[in-house]
């Protein structure tokens, strides 16, 4: 069964503004967002619209460009992160509703600048926890 992200900005217009709906794999209780909102509301369904989890998660200390998203139960936990080998693998997920897995990343020592890169691959009719043939990624 899959699962979809929505993602919305809580510090945008009246009412926030859209940051993404993405859709992955379920089962995923880690995943990446790259430039997530200081202010979000989370909310993970399953494609029977089962709620997997919700909850609001606000930036606490400096910006990182990549904020890990953890499913504990039904809450939603947020870290900022600078990643490492251990998330290489992990989904990415972007602005607008793409998805990709984490396959690179670097940083400088005082981290004034970053390198990454994603891999990104699909499926006509979107089944049900598909991942590419030999997929590296990290549940």
């Amino acid at each position: 069964m899959n699962w979809f992200w929505h993602i919305r900005g809580r510090d945008g217009g009246m009412n926030g503004l859209e940051f993404t709906t993405a859709l992955t794999a379920g089962g995923l209780t880690r995943v990446l967002i790259h430039a997530a909102p200081a202010q979000a509301s989370i909310e993970v369904r399953a494609d029977d619209d089962t709620l997997i989890a919700k909850g609001d998660v606000e930036r606490d200390g400096d910006y990182s460009p990549m904020t890990l998203i953890t499913i504990d139960g039904p809450n939603i936990r947020r870290d900022e992160v600078w990643p490492t080998d251990e998330h290489l693998g992990m989904a990415v997920l972007l602005a607008g509703g793409e998805v990709g897995v984490l396959t690179t990343w670097r940083d400088g020592d005082d981290r004034s600048w970053w390198q990454w890169s994603v891999e990104f691959s699909n499926h006509k009719g979107r089944p049900a926890d598909w991942a590419p043939e030999n997929g590296a990624l990290r549940r």
